[in-house]
């Protein structure tokens, strides 16, 4: 029998403590129970979810399945089989816990959809600790009709983080780069689509020319540009996208480099840092975008890459082979004081610094293995998440808690797939078709 709610720690490989969540209640606000997914070792035992079609027709119904599969998603939860559900409670009263109980219920989310005379969708939820009887969290949302998708994503990051301590991660994008066609006339597009999979398109980059590549998609750290590299014969150009304009503007052409390559934004997003090769040689650079200024940070004969800004802006991670292979090496924003922070066995690259400033993830090629890994910054705590025939460019989620990488399984085609923190929650992203590249957008709202 599943211990009460109040009583019940739910185990992974680091601890969450259960933080407040701001909200306006619907009801008078109760003393909030222990409800909480605790995270300490690495066992999963996701808490029993009970989400009934949310009341309002079809889209009721759609809202509270999305809520459902992204927190199923996510590994923490298992939202409960609605075939074991006797009644769906009014959302404005209080709930009989026990046929709940009855079905090891520990969480129970309710809600309604209306529609208002300017016909934008009403949704209400709210989120109950079955066994304390205690309202943890309610909210009202209002939005265009066509906004159902977001709200509930928007209703799954309040629930996670009510029951986590951590911010939600639902309401988010991807990108990457789609690949289509033979290895030898591979078609490289980027695409956007939602972290559920849903909403996929490509992105026009007004690119006529075939022999044009894209590589690096980078979101900003405000979600609204992105920056990416192409690739022709001649020079590599580094572009910033408008996302919702679709405006583009060149902010490096690099004739005479072969490439440039890994743009990414500052965390003010007044800088783009890359890698390029010039004569032979790769360092880094890093360009202003006020005013197009580009200075070099590294210098020398080794190949330095893949560098990713500290979240204070302090700080660059990057991978350099000047101390004979691949490792990896933080300096400070000014290139100065660069220093090796991994000493392990194997070729460390991609280097991508978490959200929240706690961990570095990586790629560590032993032999014929790839690995996704992660270290703290000063290079202690390296440990292995998960290993693959070829693993490539980890993305953190906005709450660094899941990485989305590329994966290779033998000679087959690149596939988007995620970890999280522990190494036990393993999934292929739910994108049908070949993927590389993924950079996963902050929140939207």
């Amino acid at each position: 029998m599943i211990a009460p709610i109040r009583k019940h720690s739910f185990l992974l490989a680091f601890s969450l403590m259960l933080a407040a969540l701001c909200a306006d209640a619907l009801l008078a606000a109760p003393a909030l129970a222990d409800i909480t997914v605790n995270v300490d070792q690495a066992a999963v035992q996701p808490l029993p979810i009970a989400i009934p079609a949310f009341s309002g027709g079809a889209t009721g119904a759609q809202i509270a399945g999305v809520v459902s599969a992204d927190l199923a998603r996510s590994g923490l939860f298992r939202p409960l089989d609605p075939a074991t559900f006797s009644a769906t409670p009014d959302v404005s009263q209080m709930p009989n816990f026990d046929p709940w109980k009855g079905i090891s219920a520990q969480a129970l989310l309710l809600g309604a959809v209306s529609s208002g005379a300017d016909g934008r969708l009403s949704v209400d939820f709210r989120l109950w600790d079955v066994y304390a009887g205690d309202q943890l969290v309610g909210m009202h949302f209002t939005a265009a009709p066509d906004s159902w998708r977001r709200i509930a994503h928007q209703i799954a990051d309040k629930v996670y983080e009510k029951l986590t301590g951590e911010p939600g991660y639902f309401d988010t994008r991807l990108i990457f780069v789609a690949e289509s066609g033979p290895k030898n006339k591979k078609v490289m597009r980027l695409e956007m689509m939602d972290q559920d999979g849903y909403g996929a398109q490509y992105l026009n980059l007004g690119f006529n020319d075939p022999t044009v590549q894209v590589f690096s998609p980078r979101f900003s750290h405000n979600g609204a540009m992105i920056t990416y590299m192409a690739l022709r014969p001649s020079d590599a150009t580094v572009y910033i996208m408008n996302l919702d304009t679709g405006r583009q503007e060149v902010v490096g052409h690099f004739p005479g480099m072969t490439m440039a390559m890994a743009p990414r934004f500052s965390p003010d997003d007044r800088r783009v840092v890359f890698a390029a090769i010039k004569n032979g040689v790769s360092n880094i650079y890093v360009m202003d975008l006020a005013t197009h200024q580009i200075s070099q940070l590294s210098q020398g004969l080794s190949i330095d890459t893949s560098p990713s800004y500290s979240p204070s802006g302090e700080q660059i991670v990057f991978n350099s082979d000047r101390g004979g292979s691949p490792q990896l090496y933080v300096m400070n924003a000014d290139g100065s004081n660069a220093h090796r922070i991994s000493f392990g066995a194997g070729r460390y690259t991609g280097p991508v610094w978490s959200p929240d400033g706690k961990l570095i993830a990586f790629v560590r090629q032993e032999g014929d293995r790839f690995a996704i890994c992660v270290m703290n910054p000063d290079g202690s705590g390296e440990r292995v998440l998960t290993t693959s025939y070829f693993s490539d460019e980890p993305t953190w989620s906005p709450n660094s808690r899941v990485l989305m990488f590329e994966r290779k399984v033998g000679e087959g085609e690149s596939r988007l797939w995620t970890v999280d923190l522990t190494g036990h929650i393993q999934k292929q992203a739910d994108y049908p078709s070949a993927g590389s590249d993924p950079s996963w957008s902050p929140l939207l709202h």
